[in-house]
């Protein structure tokens, strides 16, 4: 199993035991802060799960928390960008990461929920029920968000994103710039909710598509 983490802010045994006692106590379900892209669409909130499609909404899902001073994980992919990570708003001295747990990364999820406030997990394969049940019930305990990244049953919201169109990509030569998406965020069966993003924007910013201005129709007076 590999962990990795930034040298400069690598936390100590104390430093996380104290986090444990901070955590217990606290209410089964407290607000999070969310990306201001992601205002008016989705709330996170402690003990609850999200699930999500790519790296880029797991990205954009930590980058609000992180922001606000969460300590972070994420657990199973060794492809994470940790550039784009920090473009998208996550700060990098409070982020660990356990690329390659192999067959513990449900053992490595539940002691990382245990101390952090955002956890996100590639799990390799299909998850069970059980653990999916006793993730839930530490998220609660703990105080503690997770970030499916691929199938996880039971999710308290799933976000998708598709219509991707690349921004800076010429006939057949170029460099892309930019990417738009339409987020879509889908809560039980309700009916899914949707937004226009860059994700992120030629500035490497995510932030919501600026709508196009509607055409002015002029009449005359005769």
């Amino acid at each position: 199993m590999t962990v990795s983490a930034f040298p400069s802010s690598v936390p100590t045994l104390r430093d996380l035991q104290e986090r444990v006692h901070q955590m217990q106590g606290r209410p089964a379900s407290q607000p999070l802060a969310t990306h201001p892209a992601f205002s008016g669409l989705i709330a996170l909130q402690t003990g609850a799960t999200y699930g999500v499609d790519s790296a880029s909404l797991a990205m954009a899902l930590m980058a609000g928390p992180s922001a606000d001073g969460a300590w972070c994980g994420v657990v199973g992919s060794a492809e994470f960008g940790i550039e784009a990570a920090a473009a998208a708003g996550v700060d990098l001295s409070r982020t660990i990461l356990v690329p390659d747990p192999a067959d513990q990364w449900l053992g490595v999820t539940s002691a990382l929920i245990d101390v952090l406030t955002v956890v996100v997990v590639k799990p390799p394969g299909k998850v069970s029920e059980g653990a999916v049940s006793r993730i839930s019930a530490r998220l609660r305990q703990r105080g503690a968000m997770l970030v499916a990244w691929g199938d996880w049953p039971r999710c308290d919201a799933r976000l998708t994103m598709d219509d991707l169109a690349w921004v800076g990509l010429g006939r057949g030569h170029g460099h892309l710039q930019a990417r738009q998406a339409t987020v879509s965020v889908r809560k039980g069966t309700a009916q899914a909710q949707q937004r226009r993003l860059w994700l992120p924007d030629a500035e490497r910013v995510i932030r919501v598509v600026d709508p196009v201005p509607a055409p002015r129709i002029i009449q005359r007076v005769s």
